[in-house]
């Protein structure tokens, strides 16, 4: 079953998997962002950021029934703002929220209320809402990592900063789980060499004399939690594109040559390529199969054959 890509819903084609999975690494749709077109119950189209939430919850409830005892979970999700115009005589409130203005699905709109608990202009919240209840729900909530983005999306606004950064939680199934801390190190330049023999013990009238060996080199440094990654699109793609270089430090940090890597919202195939890249095999999950071509093109590279999709 690895290197294969599964269509369908996620919430389905997660239980088919029967090979042992190293580590999930994913993006999950937006809460409200964009409706996909041609299937129901979508996830990120549901009635309230709560509905929203408790559907990954169940998503990542099913990974963890996949998962080895020492895997690990890497989401990357973003946040969005509330927005609330109310309807004019027999017309229904519009509901959205700020990413793209898209309108909230006519049935909560419908209800002819504001969404419980946000007004106007809210920062909504959805990563750390999604944090708290994967936590409840039995993971390690182990780390949040900003993701600083040097080329954000404009925003016309002016009661605010723009917006660059999401997060990305690491989160872990038992207590000790696998992380290679060596594997993504970070070059330590502002270090250079220490060298000890200009300290205090080199003062004039101490008697002391300078110790041998105490001069050395830091050439690396422990991976720190902001990571600065560019968006690069890519050409023809599925509109939200995960970075490869966002992707490569979990995948490394998280799993060993000829692990299994879990994308359930595998999209243009990102996961599956930058986990071939690094000598991983992977299992995806893709709603539509109309990006079968996409996913094949993004990794024809690593000569996987459409046969291998499910």
């Amino acid at each position: 079953m690895k290197d294969t890509i599964l269509f369908g819903d996620c919430r389905k084609t997660i239980s088919t998997i029967t090979e042992p999975v190293k580590m999930c690494v994913t993006s999950p749709p937006y809460y409200g962002l964009r409706d996909y077109g041609g299937e129901e119950n979508q996830i990120g189209q549901e009635n309230s950021p709560e509905e929203f939430v408790d559907q990954l919850v169940e998503v990542f409830k099913n990974v963890r029934e996949v998962l080895t005892d020492d895997g690990t979970l890497w989401i990357n999700i973003g946040d969005s703002y509330y927005n609330y115009r109310p309807g004019k005589g027999q017309s229904y409130p519009k509901q959205s929220v700020s990413k793209t203005k898209q309108d909230l699905p006519d049935k909560c709109n419908k209800r002819g209320n504001k969404l419980q608990g946000l007004k106007e202009k809210d920062l909504i919240g959805i990563p750390w809402l999604l944090a708290f209840a994967l936590r409840s729900d039995g993971w390690y909530l182990r780390q949040d990592i900003i993701w600083h983005k040097p080329n954000p999306m404009p925003e016309s606004v002016r009661d605010r900063c723009t917006k660059s950064h999401e997060y990305i939680f690491l989160l872990s199934k038992n207590r000790k789980y696998y992380y290679d801390n060596e594997a993504i190190k970070e070059p330590a330049k502002d270090w250079g060499t220490r060298d000890r023999t200009k300290g205090k013990y080199h003062n004039k009238g101490t008697g002391l004399q300078p110790h041998s060996g105490l001069t050395k080199s830091y050439p690396t440094k422990n991976k720190r939690s902001v990571w600065s990654v560019t968006n690069k699109p890519y050409r023809g793609s599925h509109f939200a594109v995960f970075p490869p270089d966002l992707i490569e430090p979990c995948i490394l940090a998280g799993s060993q040559k000829g692990d299994i890597i879990l994308d359930p919202f595998i999209g243009s195939g990102t996961t599956a390529m930058v986990a071939k890249s690094l000598g991983r095999h992977y299992i995806g999950c893709e709603l539509h199969e109309s990006y079968k071509d996409l996913i094949s093109d993004r990794i024809s590279q690593y000569s996987i054959n459409l046969e291998n999709f499910m």
